[in-house]
Formats: structure tokens, sequence, C-alpha cells
């Protein structure tokens, strides 16, 4: 089962493309390291450019997720680090150009977005962390089961 959005009647709407709070049924939980502009090689992509640098770290945050065994769709939540509040407007529109094809249902996870003073490198814009939940096996193998004894009842004698 997909995760599910959660609401409270308490609380007004989101104030962007996240849900207040989300559940997700039993399975296995994935965490993803802090996720950043860097492609494969240990190259920045985008430097200065806060837009290419988150477009950057989600298709790392996916293709940890997809090493897992899972996609995007089995995020349940996000928290992104920005190093500059000039950039959530940027970063803002990423998302809103990238969540439609990750997100096709329009439920999209919770995310929390902190302003901090640096990342690991000076050139880092963002950096996105991401937790979800594996599906469990929905086709698993039947579990053996000890079988009931086929011998023919013995006679019992006196």
């Amino acid at each position: 089962m997909a995760p599910r959005a959660v609401t409270s009647k308490d609380l007004g709407p989101a104030l962007g493309m996240y849900s207040h709070g989300m559940t997700a049924a039993a399975g296995e939980i994935v965490v993803v390291a802090g996720q950043v502009g860097m492609d494969r090689a240990g190259q920045l992509i985008g430097a200065g450019d806060v837009a290419a640098q988150t477009k950057q770290a989600l298709e790392n945050v996916k293709a940890v997720l997809s090493a897992a065994g899972c996609g995007m769709g089995d995020v349940i939540r996000f928290q992104t680090f920005l190093t500059h509040a000039s950039d959530i407007d940027a970063f803002m529109q990423v998302r809103q150009e990238v969540f439609p094809r990750h997100f096709p249902g329009g439920v999209y996870p919770p995310n929390t977005l902190l302003i901090v003073s640096r990342l690991v490198k000076p050139d880092l814009l963002v950096e996105i962390e991401a937790m979800a939940v594996k599906p469990a096996k929905t086709a698993a193998s039947p579990r053996r089961t000890a079988k009931a004894s086929r011998r023919a009842p013995t006679k019992r004698r006196r």
C-alpha cells in the first residue's frame, strides 16, 4: 500500500508541496543520507545554481532509493537544508517542476526545510535527506510448514 497523507482539521493548509504527516504500511525503512548536487564522478553540478543542485540532489536520492529496491513514491519524509533563504523560491520551483513526475497522485511527503550557515563543502547550496518505507513483499514465497505425517495408522498391540 502506498504511503498516505495525514491531515488534521486543526491545522491550516500546507504552505507548499508537502503533507503535514504521512502513514505507511509496515515494511523495511530506508534512510537516505543527505544528498547534494554532485554527480556520480563527484563533480559539482550547477556551481552557484540552487535549482541545478536541487535537481541533482533529488536524482541522487532517487538513485539511493532504487539501489534499496524502492522509489520516490515510497518516500514518507524529506528534510532539506539550504544555505541561503533567498534560494527558497528557486528550490520550490524545482519541486513544482519535478514532484508531479515523482508523485503523480499529488500527495507529497512531509518536508522540513532548514536554512543553515554552510554545508560540508562551501559550494554546496542544498542537501536533501529522505526516509522511505520499502513495501513488504506481497508475492513472497509461501512459508514452509511442517507437513502432517501421512503414515498409516498403526495398530496397537495388547
